[in-house]
């Protein structure tokens, strides 16, 4: 349940202890444990907080929330959600446990951490990579953001969205509301929808999307049969960007196969991730030696279909461009937006007459 913004500011105080990790911008995900609390740093990952938690403030914080969104938590309701407009908290009832309540907050600020600047000071991506990025935008072309939990897939498809020109409508679809895309681009045209599991599926969203004209359709995340209403999106002119969980760029027309429910949606789907889906990126995070996070673009890959054939094209891995080969189609979007290489910037790669 969402509780308004309102309400949610008179409560500060039943964080407790918790609060000022609430408050800290660098902090991502607080997790309480039944025993210990541990905390995500946006620079220094995952680590334990120096604050003693008991059992007691644990029960009365589940009550409050529980107050709030007006639902029980108990043995028989062990599973108690709350949302805001920047927290999304999850409490698991000691019932269901062996450890005590489970508490999990998860921070979804309407900001947008990402800079060009700062993407290249710390190694996000190189010059080139970035560049080639805008670029695809420019294009138009519709991209999938993959990689473990805390790559930051999200962050970086928040970051790309201020290419896209403020008059075009977008339509966001999230069953967790974190890209914000009004927050973050003022005085764009938006609409934001809210998927429910029973009122206000997926797929149920994406049909309703199609016929509200949009130009755009964000997908905060592709995780079952949706996906294939997603490509039907795609195939009529749509432009669109998503997210979803694999550790290879090279293996996302499997992994989106795999969604499907039986074998033969999946087979009749190939061809159809090769026309529509575009370009996927793959991103990382790696612990340092000093104990800091290294987020970093490490792969992107070219999907296209050229005549009966579907091909893939990995031009970055490893954060360096390891080709310039662009497939035919994509090379024709790219040129259709006046770009003439992709990895150049506006004043380097744009062609001088359309």
């Amino acid at each position: 349940m969402k509780i308004s913004r309102e309400a949610w500011v008179l409560k500060e105080e039943c964080f407790g202890p918790l609060l000022p990790y609430v408050k800290d911008q660098q902090v991502t995900d607080i997790n309480y444990n039944g025993t210990d609390v541990w905390i995500e740093h946006l620079k220094y990952g995952i680590r334990k907080a120096p604050v003693n938690l008991t059992p007691e403030f644990a029960g009365r914080f589940s009550v409050l929330i529980s107050n709030i969104v007006s639902e029980q938590i108990n043995k028989f309701n062990n599973v108690l959600e709350a949302e805001t407009d920047t927290l999304r908290i999850s409490i698991i009832h000691p019932s269901v446990t062996n450890t005590g309540y489970s508490i999990s907050i998860r921070k979804t600020p309407a900001v947008m951490r990402m800079t060009e600047e700062k993407m290249l000071t710390d190694g996000y991506c190189s010059r080139e990579v970035l560049l080639f990025l805008r670029n695809c935008m420019e294009a138009k072309l519709n991209m999938v953001f993959c990689g473990c939990p805390g790559a930051g897939k999200t962050e970086l498809l928040k970051f790309l969205t201020q290419f896209i020109p403020k008059h075009e409508k977008v339509m966001t679809i999230e069953d967790n509301l974190e890209i914000h895309y009004r927050d973050i681009n003022p005085g764009a045209n938006c609409v934001e929808l809210k998927v429910d599991e029973e009122f206000f599926s997926y797929t149920k969203a994406i049909k309703s999307a199609l016929r509200q004209n949009p130009q755009w359709v964000l997908l905060s995340e592709a995780r079952s049969t949706e996906v294939k209403y997603l490509l039907e999106c795609f195939s009529t002119g749509l432009h669109g960007l998503t997210t979803l969980h694999t550790d290879d760029t090279r293996k996302i027309p499997d992994r989106i196969q795999n969604m499907m429910q039986d074998s033969y949606a999946a087979s009749r789907m190939e061809n159809d991730i090769y026309s529509f889906l575009n370009v996927g990126i793959l991103l990382c995070k790696k612990a340092t030696g000093n104990g800091k996070v290294f987020r970093f673009v490490d792969q992107i890959c070219l999907f296209d279909r050229i005549g009966e054939e579907n091909r893939k094209y990995l031009i970055v891995e490893n954060g360096k461009v390891v080709s310039r080969e662009i497939s035919e189609n994509i090379r024709k979007k790219f040129q259709w937006a006046g770009i003439r290489s992709p990895f150049l910037g506006e004043s380097e790669g744009k062609m001088v007459c359309r």
